[in-house]
């Protein structure tokens, strides 16, 4: 007899994802819609494409950044364990809709093995698959270990983090936005080690903030980084870090430097290199010139702590 027909089956074919590619620093930094509102304190959509927000249990405990198609940096104290560790990109608020936005699980966690409460905070996310770049989501420049951030320069932070020492972030939860100038290290060195002994700021470090403490980042806002443009790019030069309170006067804000550590990057995202690019600031640099000056033997009195404590944070632009 014959055989009964069958009807043939199409062997199923699998096609690996193809790896992350690398960036070119032509290809980072770029902001597709360009929607900068300068002085706007809730930030635009689509103003900050590289801004991550790093969930934990369903809530927001910090920032990071995209820095290509399957890494985020971030800060390493920012990272409890991995289980619950979610990564929200194209995020406009925490509260209210983000029509833009995608979600990844973390492959793997590195920290910097230098890490320690008061160094190397600086830390790597792989994401379990690679995403897709879109108009609200782009991979941010890195600063290159050759580059140079003088005394003034105008740079920016996003995140959403509490606005004052004790309020956090009302309503949606828009992501805010603040313009901060660099602070050279001799600068920030002299007001840090007035209050915590010398040595408090060191070369893996980088300062911006005002003198007075108007504009600072606050709790929720680390992780994320401090931004600066040079031409048509926008440069990471650092990461936040936990502050002494917020907005405190006589201490600016304390980041990671990011250029001091292109070399351990490169080592660990392999062939996936995200767009490493030289800043150079213009002119000189005031810090040159600067030298501490004495402490002053004025006390401190209990109006000008106070005056401290409710200093405004992150929410204060130009």
């Amino acid at each position: 007899t014959r055989a009964p027909l069958t009807t043939p089956v199409t062997p199923s074919i699998t096609y690996p994802t193809p790896p992350p590619t690398p960036i070119a620093p032509n290809e980072c930094g770029k902001v597709p819609l360009n929607p900068r509102i300068v002085g706007g304190n809730p930030a635009q959509e689509g103003s900050w494409p590289w801004q991550a927000s790093l969930h934990y249990y369903g809530q927001h405990m910090c920032g990071g950044s995209l820095i290509n198609q399957q890494w985020v940096l971030t800060a390493a104290h920012c990272i409890s364990e991995t289980s619950e560790l979610k990564v929200y990109l194209g995020r406009q608020t925490q509260a209210g809709p983000n029509p833009q936005e995608l979600s990844k699980k973390v492959k793997q966690v590195i920290l910097h093995p230098g890490y320690s409460s008061s160094n190397n905070d600086i830390a790597l996310l792989e994401l379990r698959s690679p995403v897709t770049f879109t108009n609200y989501i782009q991979p941010i420049c890195l600063a290159a270990n050759s580059s140079s951030f003088y005394t003034g320069t105008s740079c920016w932070v996003a995140g959403w983090g509490f606005t004052s020492e004790f309020m956090s972030l009302p309503g949606n939860q828009t992501l805010q936005e603040v313009q901060l100038p660099i602070i050279g290290n001799r600068q920030c060195g002299c007001l840090y080690d007035l209050n915590y002994g010398p040595g408090s700021v060191n070369d893996s470090m980088i300062c911006a903030g005002q003198p007075n403490g108007s504009k600072d980042t606050c709790r929720g806002d680390e992780g994320g980084p401090l931004i600066c443009k040079q031409g048509s790019s926008w440069v990471q030069a650092g990461i936040v870090r936990p502050g002494e309170g917020c907005g405190q006067t006589g201490l600016p804000g304390l980041y990671t430097r990011v250029s001091q550590y292109e070399d351990w990057i490169y080592q660990m995202v392999g062939m996936a290199t995200p767009g490493f690019v030289t800043f150079s600031s213009n002119g000189s640099d005031p810090e040159r010139n600067f030298t501490c000056s004495p402490p002053s033997s004025t006390p401190i009195s209990s109006s000008d702590i106070t005056v401290i404590m409710i200093s405004p944070s992150l929410r204060i632009s130009d």
